[in-house]
């Protein structure tokens, strides 16, 4: 069974924040200063600034809290952080469905990931809190990791889901422009004489949408490593920050991973089966780590050896 997290206290919390919301302005900056698409280059350096930052915090919790603390960390940064690559191929779905200039996804992202955090923290509050309360919704979270591993498997190669219920209630309730205004989420309609939202905050809506029917399977499956709120929060919050930098280093080549939803499909079925029989059996985080990294490796190295046919 899963223990308990320890109270870790409020400063870390703060610190912790703190420190983030001063990198998401700083990224928020940047974005504005520089309103085109991140070069490849650019995103991989970011990309490993993200990841070493990631390092480093286990680093330091492995010194403060010791190796349970910092094992759990890092397991649950790579199970976000695997599940995302599926979420990044929706995102890039996203824009091409709805024609978004390579220079306006830079800053959708940037405040759609802002929304991400606050919605993350959030979801994690509320199912530690209910795990503790309600013993029984770890089975609960673990039958919809099962369920959802399973309808993952059988998604078809290439089928993503499209929100377009939620775009067409927007486009039907809100007073929306037919077009892209620069890099505005709003504009004066002089003629109404009120404030219209353009269609950039349309797909700011649809990637917000994204992400919570994400963030319905990804934190359940971390859960299902630790109930440290701590652990969970910023493994999560960290594996987030990179995902923006993620997407522009690897837009090019997500249609090349066509077999990766089996892998994150069995990665959900097996987190699922973990919790579900946690009350008897315990699988140990390293095995669980291991687990996952061999399941994704092996759906990656299998999408390279099994390249999609020509069109």
């Amino acid at each position: 069974m899963l223990q308990p997290s320890t109270s870790v206290g409020l400063a870390p919390w703060v610190v912790f924040n703190s420190a983030v919301i001063g990198l998401l302005a700083l990224d928020v900056r940047i974005a504005q200063r520089n309103p085109r698409p991140m070069r490849p280059g650019e995103a991989i350096a970011w990309s490993g600034f993200w990841i070493g930052l990631a390092a480093v915090f286990a680093g330091f919790l492995y010194w403060w809290r010791g190796p349970t603390d910092s094992l759990d960390f890092v397991t649950g940064w790579v199970i976000e952080e695997s599940l995302s690559i599926d979420n990044l191929f929706v995102f890039l779905v996203i824009f091409h469905h709805f024609g978004v200039p390579g220079r306006l996804q830079r800053r959708v992202l940037s405040y759609g990931f802002l929304g991400a955090l606050l919605l993350r923290a959030i979801f994690i509050l509320a199912g530690i809190s209910l795990i503790r309360r309600f013993e029984w919704i770890t089975y609960v979270f673990g039958a919809l990791l099962v369920y959802s591993g399973i309808q993952l498997f059988r998604r078809p190669e290439g089928a993503q889901p499209q929100n377009s219920r939620l775009a067409r209630a927007a486009q039907r309730w809100l007073p929306m422009t037919a077009d892209f205004r620069g890099a505005r989420f709003f504009v004066f309609d002089r003629e109404q004489g009120r404030r219209t939202a353009t269609r950039l905050f349309l797909v700011l809506l649809v990637i917000e949408a994204s992400d919570v029917l994400f963030a319905v399977d990804s934190i359940p499956a971390v859960l299902a490593i630790t109930r440290n709120s701590f652990v969970v929060y910023t493994s999560n919050v960290l594996a987030v920050l990179g995902l923006r930098a993620l997407y522009f280093a690897l837009a090019g080549l997500l249609q090349s991973f066509r077999l990766l939803h089996y892998g994150l499909a069995a990665i959900l079925a097996f987190m699922g089966v973990k919790m579900l029989i946690s009350s008897r059996y315990v699988i140990s985080t390293p095995a669980a780590l291991a687990v996952i990294v061999a399941v994704l490796a092996a759906s990656i190295v299998a999408s390279a050896l099994n390249p999609a046919p020509p069109d």
